[in-house]
């Protein structure tokens, strides 16, 4: 009898004792007999008999029950348990259960059974109601809102290397957030927690020195504290002109049975701070309008996100020096500074463009300098002023249209439009044979696209497309107009949007075949041969067959000055080159207005029409202002129910493939009835030697570990933009122990153009040992790769496993993911910029391993994609010993919450 429990219940939890319970209804006679609990594979939808294969054994009891009054004395129904006996050192459920919440198996299958199976008399019967009771600690978290507070105020900020925070007092006040790692539920205990301070001291007091440690502490100072507070401590007296780096950790204890522990989160990033006390002080800010600073009482909302603040800044009555000023909004990622110099020493400097991004309450710092050099050659700044603010709720998109109002076959012709501001105007599907409905859609499952014209194969009748009655738009003021594409020929010209009036089209949104870029264009006027001004993509060659989110901006700065309009394209949330000064390219430009509609797959030109889109378009958006580049990011998430939206684009399943290929999966959440996988990639062709579809229990693609491997053609993502992969896998520990230390088991990768890397990866490494088992440890990967225009290596992120796999982890499956979030810029320690963060899970639980997670620039994949072997280092191999059950890609990047619930598998 099996039973199988999963790990979301357990997420964040340091497991101290479990507890198998099983409920015995029956039992041959009344001789108790051995009954054996032992651990085994997980069971899935291709387990043969005998059953999955035994691994460990938890536990075993002697026991008789369920006879009632047939023996004497009676036996009832009763429960029956398993605890771990320590004299019995092969007893290890607790352990076991350890990993399972540590997310090192994906599902904890135990099975009953008697200890000799030959023996009839030792049959019984137990319930399905099993249960697994669990005594737990909550895992400490990395702490939040570290950071040191400059001087006698209250707030704190945390800098990198490259700009140390300035301190003007000797005994700096640090402080920290302790956290659980999963935030505990309402009703649980939330832990007892105390934060750990620790700060050095460069040898030089610059960057380039030694550093060693010179002070630490911990808060509370006695006791504990639950998740959640906020703990401050001051540090001793420190040397005025020193330059210092602090972090955090949290500190979790626990007392059970008699025993206590604690258990330490992996520390905050370094925090840098320069002691100065003949630094300029805080300016003080004052604002001019619209917005207004936020009190205790009164935090009324001011302007919308995308509509410049006008601020002064004045120096402070203790300072006579000071000659510049810069800015920053602090609650804006990755947002840089802004410097300002006064007219004279020590005047105010009115700023009139401090733009918000997004609606709420956001935060002005300033900061004054006299324009001295520090230490290391670089102006020094004194500590920041702030100023907070709420910036009010920008206004809804004058149209939205969702596709979802028909599916493949129902006969709808009109798209309706959501939008929330305005006059809806509803897009009819022109021309029946290139339109449709397509299940390929941004949103997932159950969610629908338009189709357009890549189901016929005659040029001449590929002119579907979709427009509104009447314009939708105001081309002749500020607008945004966004779509998600799906492009599948790239041999023409393809628009995506576009506005015609009687000659041309105001603007379009394409692909074009010419440069090999998307493309966001305006005419100069509305004439048969008007001037083209464009804003392209920074890269060309864009992949076939993936979602890709495309952006145009037009912004005329609130004003009738044409001088000063521009255009901008944004591919995946990020901007592409500067904005274009449309009158600087082409002096005869007038913002003309579109009069006739919006068209969704076609433009105009010349009084024509052509350049019929072949994919699909989806989530086609407008509104009648300039969007922010925060505000397009939010836009590219594709939120619904607060969460981003996610596609499952490639789904390979060994366990229903036989013969030379991994097949697609059927499976659809929505239809179970689905034969066939809506993308058609195409299987996985497995290599000439060294693998196979078999396995004992279930089919699975099994590896040697030095030639097999399976591949197909990819990308199957736009890896500009967001997006998500997961390999259910099973390592062999006796294969992987004959491999060297440094090295790498690619469980799947997609090559980088030229070959020679990976875009992205996950692997496997065997790093030297720690444990002095006399074998390497082993730490699950997920990496990304970007080159440079040469195809050298430009930068690598990578995320890491906490911990390395444990004796529970080997030969049994594990879900591994990797999740790449291209809108997550920021500045690492060292002052540089970032563009999106890699993620790794282990089953359902994010890693928080050792690092640099971030990529320094945009990369795209090419070539194929590959699962047992990949690219790395310039050279192709890095087997994979042990076999993959399935391999999966989204477009779009999952949460900690959604990679739980959708890929490492609740309780059966």
């Amino acid at each position: 009898m099996y039973f199988e429990f999963g790990a979301s219940k357990l997420a964040g939890k340091h497991v101290l004792d479990a507890t198998f319970r099983a409920y015995e209804t029956w039992s041959f006679n009344c001789t108790p007999y051995w009954v054996d609990l032992e651990r085994t594979d997980n069971i899935s939808e291709g387990t043969r008999w005998p059953g999955p294969k035994q691994l460990d054994q938890m536990g075993d009891r002697y026991v008789s029950a369920g006879r009632g009054d047939l023996c004497h004395p009676e036996q009832p129904n009763q429960w029956v348990e398993f605890n771990d006996n320590p004299d019995e050192p092969d007893e290890n459920l607790a352990s076991t259960v350890r990993s399972l919440a540590d997310g090192r198996i994906s599902r904890l299958t135990l099975m009953l059974r008697a200890k000799d199976e030959s023996q009839p008399r030792a049959w019984k019967r137990f319930d399905s109601n099993a249960e697994l009771k669990v005594r737990y600690v909550h895992k400490p978290g990395v702490p939040g809102s570290v950071g040191a507070i400059p001087g006698t105020g209250t707030k704190a900020q945390c800098r990198p290397s490259s700009d140390p925070l300035t301190v003007t007092v000797d005994t700096p006040t640090v402080q920290a957030s302790v956290q659980t790692k999963v935030e505990a539920h309402e009703g649980e205990e939330e832990g007892s927690l105390q934060a750990e301070f620790v700060m050095q001291r460069s040898s030089t007091d610059t960057t380039s020195g030694t550093w060693s440690q010179v002070w630490s502490d911990y808060k509370p100072d006695s006791g504990w504290d639950p998740d959640g507070t906020l703990e401050k401590a001051t540090t001793d007296k420190r040397a005025d002109g020193g330059l210092y780096r602090f972090r955090a950790r949290t500190q979790s204890h626990w007392s059970y049975n008699g025993t206590s522990g604690d258990l330490f989160s992996p520390s905050s990033s370094w925090c840098y701070l320069r002691i100065d006390s003949t630094a300029p002080k805080k300016p003080s800010i004052a604002s001019d309008g619209p917005y207004t600073l936020c009190t205790a009482d009164d935090c009324a909302a001011q302007g919308e996100p995308g509509r410049p603040g006008t601020f002064t800044f004045t120096p402070n009555a203790a300072d006579a020096d000071v000659k510049a000023y810069r800015w920053r909004l602090l609650t804006t990622e990755a947002s840089a500074t802004t410097q300002v110099k006064a007219a004279t020493t020590n005047a105010p400097v009115q700023v009139k463009d401090v733009t918000p991004g997004l609606s709420g309450t956001q935060t002005l710092s300033v900061e004054a300098s006299d324009l001295k050099l520090d230490k290391e050659g670089r102006v020094r700044w004194g500590p920041p002023a702030e100023f907070s603010f709420k910036v009010g709720v920008e206004p809804g998109p004058t149209g939205r249209w969702r596709f979802d109002d028909g599916a493949p076959g129902s006969g709808a012709t009109v798209a309706k439009d959501t939008g929330e501001v305005g006059t809806r105007h509803d897009a009819v599907l022109r021309d029946q044979d290139g339109t449709g409905w397509s299940t390929l859609a941004r949103r997932g499952a159950g969610d629908y696209s338009l189709r357009l014209n890549d189901n016929l194969t005659d040029p001449a009748r590929r002119v579907g497309y979709a427009s509104t009655d009447g314009p939708a738009v105001n081309t002749q003021d500020s607008f945004t107009v966004s779509a998600w594409a799906y492009l599948t020929d790239a041999s023409a010209n393809r628009v995506v949007l576009s506005a015609p009036g009687e000659l041309g089209s105001a603007f379009t949104l394409y692909y074009s075949s010419s440069s090999r870029k998307w493309v966001f264009n305006r005419t100069d006027q509305d004439k048969a041969d008007p001037t083209y001004i464009r804003s392209s993509a920074d890269t060309a060659n864009p992949p076939l067959n993936v979602w890709t989110h495309l952006t145009g901006v037009f912004d005329t700065k609130g004003d009738t000055d044409k001088a000063n309009d521009t255009i901008q394209l944004y591919v995946n949330g990020r901007p592409q080159g500067t904005p274009v000064v449309l009158a600087g390219a082409a002096p005869t430009y007038v913002p003309w207005t579109a009069d006739r509609n919006l068209m969704i797959g076609r433009s105009k030109v010349g009084g024509a029409y052509g350049e019929y889109f072949l994919g699909r378009v989806d989530e086609v958006a407008l509104w009648q202002d300039a969007r922010t580049e925060q505000q397009i990011r939010e836009e590219n998430r594709l939120d619904k129910g607060g969460d981003p939206t996610n596609e499952l684009v490639a789904h390979w399943d060994a366990s229903i493939s036989q013969g030379t290929q991994v097949a697609e999966s059927p499976e659809d959440p929505d239809d179970p009835a689905a034969t066939s996988f809506p993308y058609h990639r195409g299987g996985l062709t497995l290599s000439a030697t060294g693998a196979s579809l078999t396995g004992a229990d279930a089919t699975a693609l099994v590896l040697n570990g030095s030639s097999g491997h399976a591949s197909a053609n990819g990308p199957v993502v736009d890896e500009t933009g967001s997006f998500t992969v997961s390999a259910r896998v099973r390592l062999s520990k006796a294969l992987l122990a004959s491999k060297p230390v440094g090295y790498k088991g690619l469980v799947a990768a997609q090559a980088a153009p030229g070959g020679k890397e990976s875009s992205w990866a996950l692997w496997v490494a065997k790093t030297p040992d720690t444990d002095g088992d006399g074998d390497g440890d082993y730490r699950w990967v997920f990496g990304r790769t970007a080159l440079d225009a040469g195809g050298s290596v430009l930068d690598t992120a990578v995320a890491q496993a906490d911990a390395v796999i444990g004796d529970h982890e080997w030969d049994t499956w594990v879900d591994v993911t990797g999740v790449f979030d291209a809108g997550r810029d920021f500045t690492d320690t060292e002052g540089h910029q970032r563009y999106g963060v890699a993620e790794l899970h282990v089953g359902p639980f994010l890693q928080r391993g050792d690092g640099d997670p971030g990529l320094a620039a945009p990369q795209q994949g090419g070539g194929s994609l590959s699962v047992g072997r990949g690219q790395d280092g310039g050279t192709l191999g890095h087997y994979l010993p042990g076999d993959l059950a399935k391999v999966r890609v989204w477009t779009g990047a999952m949460t900690e919450e959604q990679v739980a619930v959708r890929i490492a598998q609740p309780s059966a």
